[in-house]
């Protein structure tokens, strides 16, 4: 397949993704990657936007766990993600890219603030908008960032790209032997079997807007282009019905 098979995409970068074999921070050669394909996924014709989290620096979660306030720890996992962007933005940039950044949080030296009117301006100027911050407030993952700017922009799709995970099983296939992937998987029946697509608020988000997702592998080869193109790759979230690969 040569054309895209949607205008718009927003593609949801976990931290993690950003790593590579690293066990912490960015690995500059995920960067390089991830832009010459988001590079691919321009030259098709497709406005591009990006949500990015920041699991690779600060997991706001984790530190309110161990003893940090809720709502500190997760306004510096915001700063994280801002980290994230910024760096995504020179990749991007380096690739010949023209980039801007929103940010939730007000951050005026490094990013725009985020204003919906414009990010969508930016997008149909052949311009790839990243999203920092999340949504700005505490208690709410990028996954709820990531549904909810896809919905204000208007995209076609999420594009969920996870960390060597390619698709939604319907067990964990670390720990049970044989679970089989979704190929395609229903809103609901991921919501009552708590299957690990996106947060329940971000997948709610996309149920009741009838918006797809795709989860797949990012370190697949041209993972996102090939999602881009409407090739069978990961699994599918939207309101069809629920069907398992093939053993």
């Amino acid at each position: 397949m040569t054309r895209a098979a949607y205008k718009r995409i927003l593609l949801k970068l976990s931290g993690e993704a950003l790593m590579g074999e690293r066990q912490y921070g960015i690995d500059p050669a995920v960067l390089d990657f991830i832009a010459r394909q988001i590079t691919d996924v321009l030259n098709l014709g497709v406005q591009a936007a990006v949500v990015v989290g920041g699991g690779n620096i600060f997991r706001g979660i984790e530190a309110s766990q161990q003893g940090m306030e809720r709502a500190t720890a997760d306004y510096a996992g915001m700063l994280a993600t801002i980290i994230n962007a910024l760096a995504l933005q020179n990749a991007l940039e380096k690739a010949g890219v023209t980039v801007r950044t929103q940010s939730a949080i007000n951050v005026q030296a490094v990013a725009e603030p985020y204003i919906r009117r414009r990010a969508i301006r930016h997008l149909e100027k052949g311009r790839v908008v990243l999203f920092a911050a999340g949504t700005g407030n505490p208690y709410m993952t990028t996954d709820t960032a990531a549904a909810l700017r896809a919905i204000e922009i208007g995209a076609d799709v999420v594009l969920m790209a996870k960390n060597k995970v390619d698709g939604v099983y319907e067990a964990d296939p670390r720990q049970v032997p044989g679970a089989r992937r979704f190929q395609t998987l229903e809103y609901i029946e991921a919501l009552n079997r708590r299957l690990e697509v996106m947060d329940s608020t971000a997948l709610s988000l996309c149920m009741e807007n009838a918006l797809p997702i795709i989860v797949f592998d990012l370190s697949a080869p041209d993972s996102i282009v090939r999602a881009v193109r409407g090739e069978k790759i990961g699994t599918l979230v939207g309101s069809q019905e629920s069907v398992l690969a093939a053993v």
